[in-house]
């Protein structure tokens, strides 16, 4: 199968990064590389663009269709959280440009086998980086009532949660829940027919915040933001498209404390903690797909891109 990502908010991202020809630009959620392609179509021979992504098959893709670029271009395994690390390791000592993708691709959703998808049948897996030992069935299989709770609410905003956790724990007593479909038999049953036949999948939301636990998806962008914007070089331009609440405010908040890191009291007249602001976000409220877009791609519906500039 071959490996599709529809890149969401593409102009309004490739505008927003303001590329310089000459400039050296890193794609830390490389996908199936459309981001970068448009990145590399704009790049003179002097400007370079390093790829990252965890996910194996997305290498393999984005490194094919970025070909044509040959030498402009370098794409390397790993997760985002790594990418400056890595890049300084290659000797790179700053980038003009950065741009995350936080969605997942239509390629790992529809790729059976993954075990992304509540849609087909499949062991229940969800790894973006299948080097990694836990998966989604370890998930569901062993973690407490309690944090399953905590999972469904927090990261899938289910107002069901409790009782999706409780018909779980219940069914893994009788046997051991190994498939997409198993859970999803476990979940609508927890779930009042009522609201079944109005609020969408019933599945949608647990699978969603399983599989932000799976691949500790929070934690990596929370702990990623600030050194990727102290790696920007002066001018340079963060772009970021979130697609859940939670890591929207993650990003709103970093954005924030870098454009205003001072640690006084309200009252001080003057800061006396020395933090210097390290740039602004460049459009106050986040940018959302066009009409245009919601209508060629219903997955494009909860994204929202934000823009950080260094000073």
């Amino acid at each position: 199968m071959e490996f599709n990502h529809y890149s969401v908010l593409l102009k309004e991202t490739i505008e927003g990064l303001n590329i310089k020809p000459d400039g050296i630009y890193l794609d830390g959620t490389l996908g199936g590389g459309g981001h970068s392609y448009e990145i590399a179509k704009r790049l003179s021979d002097k400007g370079h663009l390093y790829g990252t992504d965890r996910d194996e098959d997305a290498i393999k893709a984005a490194s094919e269709r970025l070909k044509e670029y040959g030498d402009k271009v370098t794409t390397i395994r790993a997760n985002y959280k790594d990418a400056v690390e890595t890049l300084k390791e290659l000797g790179v000592t700053g980038v003009d440009g950065i741009v995350l993708d936080l969605g997942v691709s239509s390629y790992q959703l529809d790729t059976a086998e993954r075990g992304f998808s509540y849609k087909e049948d499949s062991k229940l897996d969800m790894r973006m980086d299948r080097r990694q030992k836990l998966t989604a069935e370890d998930i569901v299989n062993t973690y407490s009532q309690k944090e399953l709770t905590r999972i469904i609410r927090d990261y899938g905003e289910d107002n069901f949660a409790a009782n999706i956790a409780k018909h779980i724990c219940q069914a893994r007593e009788v046997k051991p829940i190994e498939t997409t479909f198993e859970l999803n038999d476990i979940i609508k049953a927890a779930i009042p027919a009522k609201i079944r036949a109005t609020g969408g999948h019933p599945s949608k939301r647990t699978f969603q915040a399983i599989r932000i636990e799976c691949n500790h998806e929070l934690d990596v962008l929370r702990d990623s933001l600030d050194e990727m914007i102290k790696f920007l070089n002066p001018g340079g331009r963060f772009a970021i498209i979130t697609f859940h609440s939670l890591e929207d405010r993650i990003v709103k908040t970093a954005f924030k404390k870098n454009e205003d890191p001072c640690t006084c009291p309200k009252n001080f007249p003057v800061c006396v903690c020395g933090n210097k602001p390290l740039g602004f976000a460049v459009n106050k409220k986040p940018i959302l797909p066009s009409e245009e877009e919601l209508q060629n791609n219903k997955r494009s519906k909860s994204a929202k891109l934000r823009i950080f500039e260094k000073v």
